[in-house]
């Protein structure tokens, strides 16, 4: 039997008319073409995927076609699939020694090292409602996690050396280590492995807590005091995790381990409050993407509510003096570098006293790769925190092609512009979509244009601030006033945008201005879905970090409340100087040390207007919700773009859009409307909607092809109308890292003086002096304690430093063991390089007689 095709009303006449087995052969005829049709169009993408040879720079966009995203949760299988040719990438850096072993030895797979990665303990702090002891809720019970935890065992038998212990909220590897040496290392020695003072400090503060230890068991009234921990299964935490329940258990906590997967885990410690009491501990792990050239906002992110628009975050009592700390150094509001350094190390002593969450390493991570493809690497994020990724990713002789890459997890939170997911997998693949105003240097940290012309940043005098990089121009001035027609504010009742003149009649004034000059032709690209991008996808944005805020909005989100605040005490009024080429000032009291850092992050956002419009609809109605926090308050959906429930209400709130001509704040943003623009970013919406199936719209060098939550697989597609030559960030390839080596003797007679030789290399060639900011020593005695410090001395040799430390100095160290430490610091790489030394000064020898013989007796 034939079945007619829909519609075709020819094939309907002539089965009227001809035989049934006649109609039977017309019919497979037509199949089979369809069939073929299907075949050569399939062939045909094969063959536009196929990698071929070719010059970067005379190609738009992605240097690759197609890059697939599968999940892979066991890294151990990631060498083998990248020999078969399966994969060519693993997203997730390696801290396995045994599996570094099998990439080492492999001959098809090659690797890159990155310091970004670190390992915490994340301490539920919250009084749990049903009125069970949550024992870290104590301030004190979290300190004292410090000294029952031993971070070196940790990094050298869990992390097989691929690690170095942390303490502090600030990184290791970065420059703000190396500059707080000393207080960082007091604070270490301060907090050193010491279980007995653990268990005192622990006992001592449960039985104030009302809790009594029956037979080793700790109890509240009658029952047991239960400590959940939540242990992620995909990597070392599973260990870590174990290794903290065993210790805690030692102590008579009763334990219960939830093991967990990266999705799992989040629907407990991210997705539900925390006064439900479902977790105590988390296993948590973060990456940096980028080289942090100034750690003092991470008192804010990791110890305060303004950190996460997320209920964890919102139960943080940082307590009034680093709560203040921590809103200072975000806003930079410090008048000198040295009194930002005083700031940020009392707030290191506060954060570690707080302990909302503990520090145990920072990792030094594997990212294996097929040896046939080249990226540009971070040296803080690796692969899944490069911002240049997307843009280098290439077959190292060709072009073109489709590359499989493989992570540990993915879609782990739901994707929305304005909170949604912030897994680093997940941000990965999106900044694969995205193209920023400015990206930051892999191995500095510093911003490059990538949007920008150019930037004029002023600032008043005195004002603590560097620039490095052509691209921007830095000017003092003794004052900056903020001109009347600038905007600083939103009224929601009105619908309009209010400027300085009407908020601040008596005049504003303000510590910085950045003028921002946007590349020529920036408003004549394209979003994703073909739609032309406009000045109104800067200004919803903006007005809708007003609106969240609003409690009278019903768009408010009390999780945006605490980052809102910070913003509104620095932020000072913009304006929109000139469209052709479009051109911004904004002034603010927030100040950077860079004053490249400065000019990226006074970047507007742009999203497309026509897809936040649709989450504002479902939210404005209680349908769905931008945020976590706000979603479970509601107990509707977590807005995702990309998948789920979401997609079939923002559906619905499109046709309504569409139908009714309707857009966001039109009082605010028709006079920056191009004509006909809403019907045609409704009807381009709709268009892509139907074609792709999710709502995630872009304006990256790949864009988002197809997403398969269920399979766990999602595809980019190159963009082929991308701006930029394919070569345009291929020179950041190779970092000159120092390599150091010290040399001096083992043992040392009291009395005598020490000469210890620096060697400075790369890649085997003496590093040039004049290419290194500073040689740093420390001078550490038997008990780990600072006894000296200094700079180390060029010689006049290239790559030759000396150390020399005098008799007299060396005597007060007295007899026994000692250490030299050495911090190399480079402008060629923000990381800083270390090498260290041991020794030990010995009693000095008495004279003894010789006899006649010349024998010594």
């Amino acid at each position: 039997m034939v079945t007619p095709i829909k519609g075709n009303d020819n094939l309907m006449a002539l089965r009227n008319l001809i035989p049934l087995s006649l109609l039977t052969l017309i019919a497979a005829a037509i199949a089979f073409t369809l069939y073929m049709g299907e075949r050569q169009a399939q062939q045909e993408q094969r063959q536009d995927l196929a990698a071929t040879p070719g010059d970067p720079a005379e190609r738009r966009g992605g240097l690759v076609d197609e890059i697939v995203f599968t999940v892979e949760s066991d890294p151990g299988r990631i060498a083998a699939q990248i020999e078969r040719g399966s994969h060519h990438l693993y997203a997730q850096g390696i801290a396995s020694s045994t599996i570094f072993r099998q990439i080492q030895t492999s001959p098809s797979v090659e690797y890159y090292l990155s310091h970004g990665n670190t390992a915490d303990l994340a301490l539920n702090p919250a009084e749990f409602d049903d009125g069970s002891l949550n024992p870290f809720n104590d301030r004190a019970i979290r300190e004292a996690m410090n000294w029952l935890i031993d971070r070196r065992y940790i990094a050298e038998e869990i992390y097989g050396g691929l690690a170095r212990p942390r303490y502090l909220p600030i990184h290791t590897a970065f420059p703000d280590y190396a500059l707080l040496a000393e207080t960082a290392r007091e604070l270490e020695r301060k907090y050193a492995h010491d279980p007995e003072r653990a268990e005192r400090i622990i006992t001592e503060r449960m039985q104030e807590l009302g809790a009594e230890r029956r037979d080793g068991q700790w109890y509240d009234g009658d029952s047991p005091v239960t400590v959940k921990v939540l242990i992620r299964t995909e990597d070392n935490r599973e260990r870590v995790g174990d290794y903290v329940a065993n210790r805690l258990e030692d102590l008579g906590f009763r334990i219960e381990r939830l093991y967990r997967t990266a999705d799992e885990a989040t629907r407990i410690w991210i997705a539900s409050d925390p006064a439900a009491g479902r977790w105590h501990i988390y296993t948590g792990a973060w990456v940096s993407p980028v080289i942090d050239r100034d750690a003092g906002d991470n008192l804010s992110f990791f110890y305060t509510p303004r950190g996460r628009p997320s209920a964890l975050w919102q139960a943080y009592e940082p307590g009034a003096e680093l709560s203040e700390i921590a809103e200072v150094l975000e806003r930079r509001d410090f008048a000198s570098l040295e009194e930002r350094n005083e700031l940020l190390e009392r707030g290191l002593e506060l954060a570690m006293e707080n302990s909302a969450r503990v520090w145990l390493i920072d990792q030094t991570s594997v990212t294996p790769h097929a040896a046939e493809i080249e990226m540009g690497a971070d040296l803080a994020g690796g692969i899944a925190g490069s911002a240049l990724w997307p843009f280098t990713i290439r077959f190292n002789d060709r072009v073109g092609g489709r590359l499989m890459v493989a992570t540990p997890s993915m879609l782990t939170e739901p994707w929305n512009f304005l909170a949604g997911s912030n897994w680093i997998f997940d941000t990965m693949i999106q900044r694969g979509l995205s193209d920023a105003a400015a990206l930051p240097d892999p191995f500095t940290g510093l911003y490059h244009p990538q949007r920008l012309e150019s930037a004029e940043v002023t600032v008043e005098e005195e004002t603590p601030i560097q620039k490095t990089l052509d691209w921007v121009t830095l000017e003092t001035t003794e004052e900056i006033e903020v001109p009347d027609d600038a905007w600083i504010d939103w009224d929601r009742d009105s619908g309009e945008i209010i400027d300085v003149g009407t908020a601040h009649p008596d005049g504003l004034t303000a510590r910085a201005r950045t003028k921002l000059r946007y590349s020529e032709g920036f408003l004549d690209r394209n979003w994703h879905d073909g739609s032309q991008v406009s000045i109104a996808d800067m200004v919803v944005p903006w007005i809708l970090r007003f609106e969240r805020a609003d409690e009278e909005s019903s768009l408010f989100d009390p999780s945006h409340l605490s980052s809102f605040e910070v913003y509104r005490e620095h932020f000072r009024g913009w304006r929109i100087v000139d469209t052709d080429p479009l051109s911004v000032e904004i002034y603010s009291d927030q100040i950077y040390p860079d004053a490249e850092y400065l000019a990226a992050m006074r970047a507007p956002s742009f999203l497309p207007w026509h897809v936040l419009q649709l989450g504002m609809e479902a939210e404005r109605r209680g349908e769905l919700a931008f945020s976590s926090t706000k979603a479970d308050q509601l107990g509707v959906e977590w807005q995702n773009l990309v998948s789920g429930p979401s997609l079939e209400i923002l559906s619905g709130y499109l046709s309504s859009a569409a139908e009714a001509g309707r857009y966001p704040y039109p009082e605010a943003i028709d006079e920056w409307l191009r004509e006909g623009e809403v019907e045609q970013r409704h009807q381009a919406l709709q268009d892509w909607h139907a074609l792709r199936g999710h709502f995630w719209v872009d304006d990256g060098p790949y864009y988002l092809h197809s997403v398969r939550p269920v399979e766990g697989t999602l595809v980019l597609r190159r963009n082929q109308d991308f701006p930029d030559r394919g070569d345009k960030w291929l020179r950041f390839t190779d970092p000159r890292i120092p390599e150091l080596d010290l040399q001096g003797p083992l043992v040392i007679e009291k009395g005598e003086g020490v000469e210890i030789n620096l060697s400075v290399t790369y890649a085997g060639e003496p590093y040039p002096n004049q290419e290194i900011d500073s040689a740093r020593y420390m001078l550490f005695d038997g008990d780990d304690e600072l006894r000296l410090h200094g700079e180390a001395e060029p010689t006049a040799e290239d790559g030759r430093w000396q150390i020399t430390i005098e008799p007299e100095k060396l005597a007060e160290l007295g007899t026994g063991a000692n250490s030299l430490e050495v911090t190399v610091i480079t402008p060629n790489v923000a990381l800083p390089s270390f090498a260290a030394h041991a020794f030990a000064t010995v009693p000095q020898r008495a004279d003894e007689a010789i006899d006649e013989g010349g024998d010594e007796p």
